[in-house]
């Protein structure tokens, strides 16, 4: 009995074996198969891609010079409608239509062409022809005016939806890179005197050269660290720092903060901050006012500390003195140009009024190029239209405000503010005095 099942359980373990070594063997055989097979597809697609490439080549150039110029063949994309740009837009359109549609004049237009064609010029290839710059452009105006899809636009002009996401990119890029040293830089010594009898005379605030304001840009939700993307009003959003001139016009803009940063940390982390601590506001000689000497200074909202450079006013409350209250009224009037330069910036480039969906790392590039791009519009003195305005007015995101603690105030601000004080309530004495 004991030999029987030894010799049972033997056979039962040869049997197995051989089974196992066959399902192995018929399993190699089937992979060699299978890599024989895409080895053999393969070579043929590139044999026939090869073929083709000849073909169209050989056609190319056995071509007779005489007669009408055939149309370049597109390898790898189909042919789409450009009729719309070609005759609509370069033909058609009429002054308004350029305004509504790209936010700037047609001369404009081609004038933002001629200084990026540095960086956006593309040459013809066997392949395919490269899309004509002032094209490009167009594109990407299109998108920050409207943040319409890219879908739509794509049918719009005739083009991919991967290459309406191109050229967002690029030309975003390209106007950050050449025309911010232009049109978007920290001002000259000349400049800042400029720029503070600029206030004086139309704001009434002396000594003042800018306004600071933030801007909360709605956002879709990032891949990671979404927590700190939350602001204190319950939406997504990154925030921009912006330095504005009398004119409305920005020169200084720190973007792609999240946002959930205090605007003071903001400051903190910006050239700007550097700027003012290093002396940047400094007048040489010290200007004289109210029997002391002076530099320029900056206009803040309570979110911002408190500095010999950057004013804000008093915390509202019935405790309030006279002047006090003069210096609020004088202050929010001044630093009122700073929030109107954004409501004109989000009311021209609506891809800052509504929810961006384009990458994280394309965002703050495309909120420093909307502010070039508001900035050559005001430089060269292109209309703005009221009513773009009222998107902005019935937003359904209101813009979170911020309040930063009164510890974080200096003392030598302290004493600058009082001076301005008394300042402006002489002037209101004076200006009763001379009524009466």
């Amino acid at each position: 009995m004991a030999n029987d099942e030894t010799l049972r359980s033997l056979m039962f373990t040869l049997s197995y074996v051989l089974m196992k070594r066959r399902r192995d063997v018929t399993s190699a055989d089937a992979q060699r198969r299978r890599e024989v097979q895409r080895r053999v597809a393969h070579r043929r697609y590139f044999q026939q891609r090869h073929k083709r490439m000849i073909m169209m080549m050989i056609a190319q150039t056995s071509r007779p010079v005489s007669g009408p110029p055939a149309r370049p063949t597109r390898v790898w994309s189909s042919i789409e409608s450009t009729d719309w740009w070609e005759r609509v837009v370069m033909r058609e359109f009429q002054p308004s239509d350029w305004l509504e549609k790209f936010r700037m004049t047609k001369e404009t237009f081609f004038l933002l062409c001629g200084k990026l064609k540095p960086r956006l010029s593309r040459q013809d290839t066997r392949l395919r022809p490269a899309l004509p710059l002032e094209k490009r452009v167009a594109v990407a105006l299109w998108r920050l005016a409207s943040n319409v899809e890219y879908r739509t636009i794509s049918a719009l002009f005739g083009v991919g939806r991967s290459t309406v996401c191109k050229c967002v990119r690029d030309v975003c890029h390209a106007i950050v890179l050449l025309l911010r040293p232009l049109y978007l830089r920290p001002p000259s010594e000349q400049e800042l005197e400029d720029a503070a009898r600029l206030f004086s005379t139309r704001w009434g605030f002396p000594h003042c050269v800018g306004a600071l304001a933030s801007l909360h840009v709605p956002i879709i939700a990032p891949s990671s660290n979404t927590h700190s993307y939350w602001n204190s009003r319950g939406w997504l959003s990154v925030v921009t720092q912006g330095a504005v001139n009398g004119l409305g016009q920005f020169w200084d803009v720190c973007a792609g903060f999240p946002g959930s940063t205090e605007h003071s940390a903001i400051l903190q982390n910006s050239t700007l901050w550097a700027r003012g601590c290093d002396g940047f506001l400094l007048h040489e000689p010290p200007l004289d006012f109210m029997g002391r000497p002076l530099g320029f200074l900056m206009l803040g909202d309570a979110g911002y500390p408190l500095k010999s450079w950057l004013l804000k006013s008093f915390p509202e409350s019935g405790a309030l003195s006279d002047a006090q209250r003069v210096f609020n009224r004088r202050l929010e009037r001044a630093r009122s140009v700073a929030d109107e330069a954004f409501l004109r910036l989000r009311a021209r480039w609506q891809c800052l009024l509504k929810r961006n969906d384009c990458r994280m790392d394309v965002v703050p590039t495309m909120i420093l190029a909307c502010c070039v791009l508001h900035n050559v519009c005001e430089v060269h003195g292109d209309e703005f239209e009221e009513r773009w305005e009222e998107a902005v007015r019935t937003e359904e995101s209101p813009q979170p405000a911020d309040e930063v603690s009164p510890a974080a105030d200096d003392r030598d601000g302290e004493e600058v503010r009082a001076l301005f004080c008394e300042y402006f309530l002489q002037q209101e004495t004076q200006q009763r005095t001379l009524a009466c």
